[in-house]
Order: structure tokens, then C-alpha cells, then sequence
């Protein structure tokens, strides 16, 4: 009975690291998406990344300006969408998908996406 409260006790405490792990990894997240922003801003206007239709950045010319911001941008949009997917039951490229639908409601004329054949538009 005393190790069985002790197994119990010692779940209930890795659950608590856990969801402060999550926590603290979701704070981290928002503060590096919160600091890409600006450049992934700058690098649409300038007509050199678009949103595609797996809800990531894509470059749409040969100019790879900035590549590690597009790159970690998409990397930490992958961790985002794995981790909705796990928890939704599904998989990380319907969530990517749903992702990319909510990223062309929002996104400003001139913008560049992808639509679900893959052909390239600016928004109007």
C-alpha cells in the first residue's frame, strides 16, 4: 500500500514538471513567434515568402532572404502543430491545413498564399 501512494504520488509530481515544462516551452514559443514577426512581415511585403497551403512559409522566389527566420519559423510552427495534433486526436498536417484556412482570413491584401491545389495567388 505505501509504494502504491509513493508510484502515485511520484505521477502526480512528474505531471506537475510536466505542465510546467509546457508552460514554460509555450511562453518560449510565443516570444520567439512574437520576435520573427517583424522580418516574416518584411519578407511578405517584399513579395519574397507566402503562406502555403500546409500552414508554413514558403519562399515563392529564388531569393532566400533570411532563410534561418523562415526556417525556425516553420520549425516551431511544426512543434505547434504536432502538439494540437496529439492532443485533437488527428494528425500535425490536418492541423497545418485547418492552420493555413485561418492564415488566409487574416492575411493583408498583397500577400502571397497558396491555395489547396498549390497554385500561388496574392490576396486582393
Amino acid at each position: 500500500m505505501k509504494n502504491k501512494i509513493w508510484g502515485i504520488l511520484l505521477i502526480l509530481c512528474l505531471l506537475g514538471i510536466s505542465s510546467t515544462y509546457s508552460a514554460a516551452f509555450a511562453a518560449n514559443l510565443k516570444e520567439r513567434f512574437k520576435a520573427r514577426l517583424p522580418i516574416i512581415k518584411v519578407l511578405k511585403q517584399k513579395h519574397i515568402v507566402g503562406e502555403n497551403n500546409k500552414g508554413f512559409l514558403e519562399f515563392i522566389t529564388n531569393k532566400k532572404e533570411k532563410k534561418d527566420v523562415v526556417d525556425a519559423e516553420n520549425s516551431d510552427r511544426g512543434k505547434v502543430y504536432a502538439s494540437i495534433a496529439k492532443r485533437e486526436g488527428t494528425t500535425m498536417e490536418v492541423v497545418g491545413v485547418h492552420r493555413a484556412a485561418q492564415i488566409e482570413k487574416k492575411a493583408d491584401p498583397g500577400e502571397w498564399l497558396q491555395d489547396a491545389r498549390g497554385r500561388w495567388y496574392q490576396k486582393r
